[in-house]
């Protein structure tokens, strides 16, 4: 019986990453408030970031340029940056924060609405964990929202963390 219930208790915990304070912020809560809860060494924490996809200039576009090779390559370096430096952040904090949690790393390219989806489905995901951005009606009708976009179309459960609203300051 122990056994059948130390298999049960094995997860695989998506967390999807970027730039942003509210997606590290959910990370940390996840590690806080589900894994710690949790045997977090039967936990595997996978960490998904998303490159935005390429921006795509032509001669076409009425500006007449066209930009170099030496400016995509130096772009597309940026872009391998930023993601190094996310998941290099994130597998810190998952060090810092809990001893002995497995951490799986992933680096995508394109829409994150349809990648992060993508990936949970593949990976067989016990879990999506997100931030949120905390957009209100008007931008979130602009912009799009991944969490909610993720949370209509994934069939594991969606964990979809805000980030406490600060007491300093006129928002």
């Amino acid at each position: 019986m122990a056994d059948e219930m130390g298999a049960a208790e094995e997860r695989k915990i998506l967390v999807a990453v970027d730039e942003s304070e509210e997606s590290m912020h959910a990370l940390s809560w996840c590690l806080k408030n589900v894994l710690v809860s949790n045997n977090p060494s039967k936990d595997t924490l996978i960490l998904l970031y998303v490159k935005p996809p390429r921006v795509v200039y032509s001669s076409l576009d009425g500006t007449g340029y066209l930009l170099s090779s030496d400016i995509m390559a130096t772009m597309q370096k940026y872009s391998n940056d930023i993601a190094d430096c996310v998941i290099e952040k994130a597998k810190r904090m998952c060090r810092e924060q809990v001893q002995d949690v497995k951490v799986e790393t992933i680096i995508e390219h394109g829409d994150a609405r349809d990648l992060i989806c993508q990936a949970a489905e593949k990976l067989h995901a016990d879990m999506l964990v997100m931030g949120s951005h905390g957009y209100g009606l008007i931008k979130r009708a602009f912009l799009g929202s991944v969490s909610n976009h993720c949370a209509q179309n994934v069939k594991c459960p969606v964990l979809i963390v805000k980030r406490p609203k600060s007491n300093s300051g006129s928002k």
